[in-house]
């Protein structure tokens, strides 16, 4: 649905150059992901799998320093949050549907590999409780996103997705959390998203699960 009127826009049109150019940098400064998102088409020449390479390594340094600096389970929580935020701006800049899988799971096996210890032993519950529960929603996010692509895509995600289920496996706080939110392990080992995945994802949420 448009919000402006054929008039409006046959207005705008109408506007001298240099006065279009003027409004067109104020909306940008009010809108930075607009902003990176041309800087990104227009100057940046399109270097997807460049601005991917550069967000693994964001990621992957960013988990090691908050792990290695871990304080409570709700602060690693947190940190998770932003850095999911990161990914979506990335994707929101660069239109990278590959990537939004591909570094969403990277996250969550890094998360996973780095912070076993911290996670088996963090207290209090109802926070680990959180925490656990947003990790299984993640990995859920990653199967419904890998389930839009083609078929020949799976191959790509598969070691990862082994991978991030014998990380779940290995770890009996998620892994009681995954039972628990209906997530079987297996399709990660196995590479095998079931066919309702959309579905079953719908109705474990109107049931009150994965939150």
């Amino acid at each position: 649905m448009s919000f402006y009127t054929k008039e409006f826009k046959e207005a705008i049109s109408y506007l001298p150059s240099a006065e279009k150019d003027k409004l067109i940098l104020r909306l940008l400064k009010k809108d930075l992901v607009l902003a990176n998102r041309l800087q990104f088409e227009l100057v940046d020449g399109n270097n997807l799998e460049e601005r991917r390479n550069a967000m693994e390594t964001h990621i992957i340094n960013r988990v090691k320093k908050m792990s290695e600096n871990f304080y409570k389970i709700s602060y690693l929580n947190m940190d998770v949050r932003y850095l999911s935020g990161d990914i979506t701006e990335h994707v929101k800049v660069t239109k990278d549907k590959y990537g939004d899988a591909s570094l969403n799971l990277l996250l969550l096996i890094e998360v996973l590999r780095q912070n076993k210890d911290h996670i088996l032993t963090a207290r209090p519950p109802v926070k680990l409780r959180k925490f656990s529960t947003a990790i299984i929603a993640r990995v859920f996010k990653v199967l419904l996103l890998i389930n839009k692509m083609d078929d020949d895509l799976l191959l790509d995600f598969k070691e990862d997705l082994k991978t991030l289920g014998q990380l779940i496996g290995d770890n009996d706080k998620i892994m009681k959390t995954a039972i628990k939110n209906g997530l079987d392990v297996n399709w990660l080992i196995n590479a095998e998203i079931p066919d309702n995945i959309v579905s079953t994802h719908r109705e474990l949420k109107n049931n009150g699960f994965l939150k």
